[in-house]
């Protein structure tokens, strides 16, 4: 009877259950006192005076809020009793909504520990969890060359700096020193030119970094919270499934049917939000691999073409690179360069 009710999905199922068991008589037993607790059981977020026990109809909570002392005028009645009415209105509302929020969130719990203890089975499509696990090991390696390459540029920084200090420093004693003042005036401008070259250089790294950080922090982390919402959506799924299951074995009178009904529902509605959401899961995980090497292709011919021309003292070929790249430089005069503001 379940594979006439089950649609069969388009993903495979590993059974992780070791005895056959799908419920006990402890599960049933929470299961009913859960239940019975959140049809009967007080409003969170007021104070409610229950008539009737915790055995009552949702009729006989009445907001404590709404209770007033009788008044002497009879004009005053009429908005009372419709103030009354729409608090009890609010008030059930937000009892569904937790009543609501509770099963599923004791219906998911039960399933995830099921699953961890080998009591069910648990929904796996084996190529696409091999692809999240391909980009959360990815992530953490571009995670490692985003700091290594933001110390590059700190340890850069205060290289030039140095060099900028050398050379204002030579060229001041290139004035005071007549015996040495072709010495000192080469020298400072020797380190002049360098400093300037560090600075062509920083804005190239930092263009680097700035990239890489948008990559790793904005795109990658997007995609990895659509998988967040997928694997959610893959435990509701088999929560509900499994429910519907154990429904299906048992008795068939009237009000079993409705149950299994209404069961049928829920996992239709869990089933077509899981597919959804995997289907965005593999079209974004497509889509991030083609922008990854779009991207890192780029900003690692720009980081070897603009490291290569520093080194080599190639100040023409290290100013094109940046041009190549569009990468713009702060104009000379500024007290913080551009290429230093924080990640």
């Amino acid at each position: 009877m379940t594979d006439s009710i089950l649609s069969k999905a388009a993903t495979m199922e590993i059974p992780i259950n070791s005895n056959g068991d799908s419920r006990t008589a402890e599960d049933d037993s929470l299961e009913q006192d859960l239940q019975q607790v959140m049809v009967s059981g007080p409003n969170l977020n007021e104070t409610s005076i229950v008539s009737g026990g915790y055995g009552g109809a949702a009729e006989g909570i009445i907001p404590t809020s709404s209770i007033k002392a009788p008044s002497m005028h009879h004009s005053n009645s009429h908005p009372s009793m419709m103030s009354e009415e729409a608090a009890k209105g609010v008030a059930v509302e937000k009892f569904d909504s937790v009543k609501k929020w509770s099963i599923n969130t004791y219906k998911c719990t039960k399933q995830m520990f099921s699953e961890r203890f080998g009591r069910g089975t648990k929904t796996v499509d084996m190529e696409l969890e091999a692809q999240i696990d391909v980009l959360r090991e990815t992530k953490m390696k571009y995670e490692h060359i985003l700091r290594l390459a933001r110390e590059l540029t700190n340890h850069f920084y205060n290289m030039v700096q140095t060099q900028q200090a050398l050379g204002d420093t030579f060229a001041d004693l290139s004035q005071k020193s007549p015996e040495l003042q072709d010495e000192f005036g080469f020298n400072a401008e020797t380190q002049r030119l360098l400093c300037k070259n560090g600075e062509t250089l920083l804005g190239a790294i930092n263009f680097f970094v700035s990239s890489i950080n948008t990559l790793v922090n904005k795109t990658m982390e997007d995609t990895l919270m659509t998988i967040k919402m997928y694997e959610n959506a893959r435990l509701e799924f088999d929560a509900y499934r499994a429910d519907l299951e154990e429904l299906s074995v048992g008795p068939r009178d009237a009000a079993a049917m409705v149950r299994i009904e209404m069961a049928q529902q829920q996992y239709q509605i869990h089933k077509d939000k899981y597919e959804r959401l995997h289907s965005d899961v593999s079209i974004k995980l497509k889509f991030l691999e083609e922008n990854k090497v779009k991207v890192m292709h780029k900003q690692l011919l720009l980081f070897h073409n603009a490291v290569s021309a520093y080194f080599a003292g190639n100040q023409q070929q290290l100013e094109q690179t940046l041009r190549q790249f569009n990468v713009k430089l702060k104009p000379p005069g500024s007290d913080k360069p551009s290429w230093l503001e924080e990640q």
